[in-house]
């Protein structure tokens, strides 16, 4: 059963920062590809109180941590009778240095930085390709300490820019992080870092993000970045690697989409990617009654969400399932019968007959998007019984009250716009959907283009958050790597 998925890329850093902007624009394609590996069902339960409490910790909760990490993609195929889960990570072909050389990275929208382990690591990378800088003429030490931290774990080292490219982009003195202590099993080959595609006002470095700084410029077509995800669902053939879908750069693909794409600009100042979860006008709703402009509904029933920051909600590709405020995520599993709240490890999440089809729907202001069953059907933990996707979270003042991640992203074509702020969503065409749990199709391999189109980032600006080191209670953070290093990306 696959319930999210962490992307990579490679970026490649490049030591010939010489070349002149040349004023070409294009958008670029990058196919996805998945790692599968198992555990025990044994683990689900810490798996999901670790999913849970790391959230809190990315968005602010109770730990106190405010930055982000990868989730998980887990699929559960039929001849295994229930006795493993399978952790899917989506990866895509990305490229540092000269002779370039692959790394790849996850790709996360709920974060803004970009990092990677480099030569000098003396934790937690003895298994990932390192970067060595002594081989670019065009490194900088910049000599600030960088630490951040993650839902399963933290990354320390030095900021420095760089030239980096990717699939035929190139942005010169991009600031970014050459760690040296990564947390135990925070990274398994081939993955040696990450990439964030959020706002530079959440950047742990202050620096502008890669890809904010391609869209500010005349780099791409379009502003615009998208994701296309595959679902594999009882699949017993899939392969260690499959095909994992699309991102695009500069353009939106036209043939991953159906109709039109339903943009709604972003509520506050540019952070994480927000949307209010809100019906299309409250006028409109109290005086004709229009069901199809409910924010939220559960089996067609509608639940109510405040209005205001109250409502925002970070779209998330790094997330795996679906996290929201308490008494709403309460009011959601009302509308399910027999529903009822996990306990011990599954506090947080609710279970519900595995029999029922629930079907969940969002509204951001304009048109409804729906959750598949079988999207929110995370797993069976007993006989005839299963734990939804949603769970609650509380978040601390200023970040989102709902985190969308994975659950909600395999069901629409997601569309980030730097200009004018906003995400938009369309139906997926009949070609995305016919590439669900095809494991016939194989998975891309990683490629190191040629440079088409140069940029400059930005300077790095003051930070409050810029060199601080926000650590988890050492209980949390052991049990979220031992969790990790069995799921192993």
């Amino acid at each position: 059963m696959l319930l999210i998925l962490p992307l990579t890329i490679i970026a490649l850093l490049i030591s010939d920062a010489s070349a002149t902007p040349t004023p070409q624009s294009q958008g670029i394609s990058i196919n996805l590809r998945r790692r599968v590996h198992s555990r025990s069902v044994d683990d689900w339960g810490v798996w999901a109180k670790n999913h849970r409490e790391g959230l809190m910790a990315k968005y602010g909760g109770r730990t106190g941590a405010s930055k982000r990490s990868s989730g998980t993609n887990l699929y559960v195929p039929p001849s295994i009778n229930l006795t493993k889960i399978v952790l899917i990570l989506f990866l895509a072909p990305s490229q540092l240095e000269r002779p370039p050389v692959s790394y790849d990275v996850i790709l996360d929208t709920g974060s803004s930085d970009l990092w990677v382990a480099g030569n000098t690591c003396t934790s937690g990378c003895s298994s990932v390709p390192t970067f060595d800088s002594s081989a670019s003429s065009s490194f900088a030490d910049k000599g600030t300490a960088f630490n951040i931290v993650y839902g399963h774990g933290e990354a320390g080292g030095t900021l420095a820019s760089e030239t980096v490219q990717m699939a035929g982009f190139s942005v010169s003195n991009q600031v970014f992080a050459v760690c040296d202590q990564v947390s135990s099993d925070l990274l398994t080959s081939p993955v040696s870092g990450l990439l964030g595609l959020a706002w530079q006002s959440i950047a742990a470095s202050g620096a502008t993000p890669f890809a904010q700084t391609l869209a500010s410029g005349t780099s791409w077509d379009s502003p615009v970045m998208a994701f296309q995800l595959t679902r594999f669902l009882n699949q017993s053939k899939t392969q260690e690697l499959q095909a994992g879908g699309s991102f695009t750069m500069g353009f939106v693909n036209t043939t991953l989409y159906t109709g039109d794409i339903d943009f709604i600009d972003m509520p506050a100042t540019n952070s994480y990617w927000l949307l209010p979860i809100t019906g299309l006008h409250t006028v409109i709703y109290y005086e004709y009654g229009l069901s199809l402009f409910k924010a939220i509904t559960v089996q067609g029933n509608s639940v109510t969400v405040p209005s205001g920051p109250s409502s925002y909600a970070a779209i998330d590709t790094g997330t795996t399932l679906v996290a929201g405020p308490p008494d709403q995520i309460a009011s959601i599993y009302a509308q399910i019968p027999d529903s009822q709240p996990g306990t011990g490890n599954l506090e947080g999440f609710y279970l519900y007959p595995c029999a029922t089809s629930v079907t969940v729907t969002f509204s951001f202001g304009g048109k409804t998007w729906a959750v598949s069953p079988a999207d929110f059907q995370s797993r069976e933990v007993s006989p005839g019984t299963c734990l939804g996707a949603f769970f609650t979270l509380t978040t601390s003042e200023g970040t989102p009250a709902w985190i969308l991640g994975d659950t909600f992203l395999k069901n629409v074509y997601s569309v980030f716009r730097f200009n004018p702020p906003s995400v938009g969503f369309a139906q997926l065409s009949d070609y995305s959907l016919s590439m669900n749990g095809n494991v016939e199709l194989e998975a891309p391999s990683a490629t190191i283009g040629s440079v088409s189109v140069f940029a400059t980032a930005g300077s790095v600006h003051a930070n409050s958050n810029s060199a601080v080191s926000l650590r988890m209670p050492s209980l949390l953070f052991t049990i979220v790597m031992t969790i990790w290093a069995g799921l192993a990306i």
